[in-house]
């Protein structure tokens, strides 16, 4: 995975002036303040567990390779950073005012904070609590860091969004049309137009009732967050 390559060829596409004009000109990767704030931030996660070692600056020079030019002063900065997780709201609050026309972007530095954090295969409550504080500081809702998260790290079996099939943060249109569905798709009387014995019948109920349960948690979730999901 080569963040910056993916980074770079994501401002192509997807950025221009027009559309970010809050945005710093030139690709994120050339900008030293967006470099330098991300080695701090993966530097500070490696911190988050308690220990850092010196290996684990392998995993994060994988995920955000830099160019051979400054690789030296990259890895200087990281070591020194390394030494304590305190000071790393800063670079999150000075990074999302800087990019804070390209969410799209903020999005793709969490993916690859979240690869590194789960590279030794598992990621730890102190590492997921550093994450969460990041999107969070870099203005993402909770709805954007759960779809994150599940990305990465798989979401739970009883998740409502996983149980109607969409993201975590779908508008709430859409979370309404994907309940319809599926609770279409499951409803008894389909199971009782075909004719299928009673115990078809009764798995088709609890299936509708799981689809219900699914709407009403997510949308009791989203009151208590006081959010909608994106558009």
């Amino acid at each position: 995975m080569s963040f910056w390559r993916n980074i770079a060829g994501l401002a192509v596409r997807n950025l221009d002036e027009a559309q970010c004009p809050d945005c710093p000109p030139g690709l994120p990767g050339q900008d030293p303040a967006f470099t330098t704030a991300v080695t701090a931030l993966g530097a500070k996660l490696a911190k988050a567990d308690g220990s850092a070692q010196a290996g684990e600056y392998d995993t994060f020079s994988v995920v955000f390779q830099s160019e051979p030019a400054s690789s030296h002063n990259i890895r200087r900065l990281y070591d020194l950073a390394r030494q304590t997780t305190r000071g790393f709201e800063s670079y999150a609050k000075r990074l999302a005012k800087r990019y804070r026309g390209c969410p799209r972007l903020l999005e793709d530095v969490l993916d690859g904070l979240f690869h590194i954090a789960s590279a030794d295969g598992a990621v730890t409550a102190d590492e997921l609590d550093y994450l969460e504080r990041v999107s969070g500081l870099f203005g993402q809702s909770p709805l954007v860091f759960r779809r994150i998260k599940a990305t990465h790290l798989g979401a739970a079996n009883d998740d409502p969004y996983v149980v109607l099939g969409v993201a975590h943060d779908v508008s709430d249109e859409t979370l309404r049309v994907a309940w319809k569905a599926q609770l279409s798709e499951a409803h008894p009387d389909r199971a009782r137009a075909r004719g299928l014995p009673a115990e078809f019948i009764e798995v088709a109920e609890s299936k509708a009732a799981a689809i219900n349960a699914a709407f009403d948690t997510a949308m009791r979730e989203r009151r208590a967050l006081g959010l909608r999901g994106a558009a």
